[in-house]
C-alpha cells in the first residue's frame, strides 16, 4: 500500500466549507480512481492546518491520480488554500484499518 500526504494551510474560517467540499466533491473524485483505498483528513486545533492522507494500492495508481485528477482537486480547493499544499509520499508498512499482506508491502 502507498500513501500521499498533503499538508495544507487554510484561510481563516474556511474549515467547514473545506470539509463540505472534501465530502461532496473530492472524495467522489477519489473513489473513481483505480487503486484508491481511503482518505483520512486531520485538522489542527486552530482549524487552519489540515493534513490529508490518501491510501492507494500502489505507487503507480497514486501517480496516475496525480496526472489525471489531482489538478481538478486543487482547483476545487483553491478558494480555501493559503499557499501551495506540500505533498509527501510514503510506503505504508502497517495499518490496523487495512489488511496488508507481505507481498503488498514489498510491492508498495
Amino acid at each position: 500500500m502507498f500513501s500521499r500526504t498533503l499538508s495544507i494551510s487554510l484561510k481563516p474560517n474556511t474549515l467547514n466549507d473545506f470539509t463540505q467540499t472534501l465530502d461532496k466533491e473530492i472524495v467522489p473524485m477519489l473513489r473513481k480512481q483505480a487503486g484508491f483505498r481511503d482518505e483520512i483528513c486531520l485538522a489542527s486545533d486552530d482549524n487552519t492546518h489540515v493534513t490529508a492522507i490518501s491510501l492507494w494500492d500502489s505507487k503507480q495508481q497514486a501517480d496516475a491520480y496525480i496526472t489525471s485528477t489531482y489538478p481538478a482537486v486543487l482547483k476545487a480547493l483553491d478558494k480555501f488554500l493559503d499557499g501551495v499544499p506540500k505533498v509527501s509520499v510514503w510506503n505504508v508498512i502497517n495499518s490496523t484499518s487495512h489488511k496488508l499482506t507481505p507481498a503488498a508491502v514489498v510491492a508498495a
